[in-house]
């Protein structure tokens, strides 16, 4: 079948519907910079079978690194427009709490559409091949494997487990320092962009780095627990989106009401929550993949 010419007034409708999906819900995880650390970080924890099967699995691009294709998800939805819900989960105004069955759904109302079902989906998609339940199903495990990649990285980032009515901070205006923007891209982009301008020497391997001493050190009694799921699971999103909601009352939200200026006082406090979800979701993604890909039998391809 081939392609026919869209006329003016079709343009237009997809113009107009790109700007609307935009501020519907303008997400785009932590950015490249953020999903890329998640990823190297997670690289530096995989054990020789996960890492064997995960360059296996990645596409012949990212060249063995899984952080070349981390942000994969992002530049794809456009493309795969039913994916667009998956990298986050609004909850209710101020409850400042996560429940999985309240609030996995898309505007819709269509269940387990959200960031955490996306990470169960994902899981099980790679967990079904690998152990060999699922012979019928014809899963595509390099997009599971990036899609997984991503989203664990996208439920860490506070305002996407943020509140409905702001959208996760999307309808927030602020101005960082001289530059206006919204709430979330704060967070998204701008603390890592500023971090690394100004604290790194502009460069985000030295930032990598640091985080990484940090789990070594700082953080090194809390890594194991970051990396458990109770009951035997393989993966926990739940936990992780309880955490980031808590962590968008506490310090993402507060003392940024809009309109305001959000300069080095704002800057300096929220880095330390910025470097250590961004290795909590570098550890758990290690962990999950750790945990997915343990042995030497190797993924049945589709």
């Amino acid at each position: 079948m081939g392609f026919r010419r869209m006329g003016w007034h079709e343009l237009l409708w997809v113009g107009r519907l790109l700007v609307l999906m935009q501020l519907l819900h303008g997400v785009f995880g932590w950015g490249k910079d953020g999903h890329f650390a998640v990823c190297k970080i997670a690289e530096e924890y995989l054990t020789k079978d996960a890492l064997a099967t995960v360059k296996e699995l990645l596409p012949d691009s990212a060249r063995g690194e899984l952080a070349s294709v981390c942000s994969w998800a992002d530049d794809v939805r456009w493309h795969y427009h039913w994916s667009s819900p998956l990298h986050y989960v609004d909850t209710p105004d101020f409850k400042c709490n996560y429940k999985y069955c309240r609030d996995c759904h898309d505007t819709a109302g269509h269940k387990d559409r959200c960031v955490t079902g996306a990470i169960f989906n994902y899981t099980k998609q790679l967990f079904s091949a690998y152990q060999g339940y699922s012979p019928q199903l014809s899963y595509n495990l390099t997009e599971a494997l990036m899609f997984l990649a991503h989203f664990i990285g996208d439920v860490h980032q506070p305002f996407h487990v943020g509140f409905l009515g702001d959208l996760g901070g999307n309808t927030i205006t602020v101005s960082w320092y001289r530059r206006k923007t919204n709430l979330h891209h704060v967070w998204d982009t701008m603390i890592i962009d500023s971090a690394v301008k100004t604290l790194y020497g502009s460069d985000l391997a030295t930032m990598i780095q640091a985080i990484q001493r940090n789990i070594t050190d700082a953080w090194s009694n809390d890594v194991s627990s970051w990396k458990n799921c109770g009951h035997n699971q393989t993966v926990c999103p739940n936990v992780y989106a309880s955490e980031s909601v808590r962590m968008a009352c506490k310090f993402a939200y507060r003392n940024a009401t809009p309109g305001s200026t959000l300069e080095d006082e704002y800057f300096l406090s929220r880095l330390p929550i910025v470097e250590k979800r961004l290795a909590q979701g570098g550890i758990r993604l290690a962990a999950v993949l750790n945990r997915l890909f343990n042995s030497e039998v190797k993924i049945a391809q589709a």
